[in-house]
């Protein structure tokens, strides 16, 4: 199942990516509220995890501006505004769920899972295809043409971002969030050192041509036809 965690605290974004993807589960993440609310609103997610004190845009303007655009997205609200009187503003806002931070990873796990379970009726994605690549979010095993890929964990993250978003343009900021989990540093190499690894491994098997540089704007996954 896919999921939004829009939180501004790395430690807390940490424990809980971690835990989830530990689940099975495909998580995605956003810092601030500007940008969760971009996230939110441009792909479809099974649940939305939502701090309430967030950086640009607070937590419950943008749910607000969620549900005004129909969006029924089922929100799990995470705060540490723990007053009964927050717990309702938040319920009323349009979230399905309240919980408050110090919190049991165990009981976030069941809460969410309870939640995304309403109105689920197709079966759970397990398996990401693109073209003639696959990859098992299971079992963790990655094939291009039948043949398999050795890829490192930061290597099947990034992969797997692209994957989920492929023919499109991601950018080089998006991509560290999504897959480092902390804000951009525009002076780190990290992605693009990344990127030529996994690359190098698509040459190995014919494939070099897969990902895309877009020249000032990101890179990009082909789908072939």
């Amino acid at each position: 199942m896919k999921i939004l965690l829009v939180e501004d605290d790395a430690t807390t974004i940490d424990y809980i990516v971690k835990g989830f993807l530990e689940q099975g589960h495909n998580i995605e993440t956003a810092s601030d509220g500007h940008q969760g609310l971009l996230q939110a609103t441009s792909s479809q997610y099974d649940l939305l995890i939502l701090d309430r004190m967030l950086p640009q845009l607070d937590g419950l303007k943008l749910l607000a501006a969620l549900r005004a655009t129909g969006d029924q997205t089922p929100v799990l609200i995470l705060s540490a505004l723990a007053h009964v009187d927050e717990r309702v503003k938040g319920l009323r806002a349009g979230g399905d769920d309240y919980m408050t931070k110090p919190f049991a990873f165990s009981e976030l796990l069941v809460r969410a899972e309870k939640l995304m379970q309403r109105g689920q009726s197709a079966p759970v994605t397990t398996d990401l295809v693109v073209g003639g690549l696959k990859m098992e979010l299971l079992t963790r095993n990655v094939t291009l043409d039948g043949q398999d890929l050795m890829l490192q964990p930061k290597e099947f993250q990034l992969l797997k971002y692209l994957m989920e978003h492929a023919n499109q343009v991601i950018s080089r900021t998006l991509l560290f969030e999504a897959v480092w989990d902390y804000h951009f540093d525009p002076r780190t190499n990290v992605i693009d050192v990344h990127i030529a690894k996994l690359r190098r491994k698509f040459e190995e098997l014919g494939h070099g041509e897969l990902i895309e540089t877009v020249r000032g704007a990101g890179y990009r996954l082909r789908q072939r036809h």
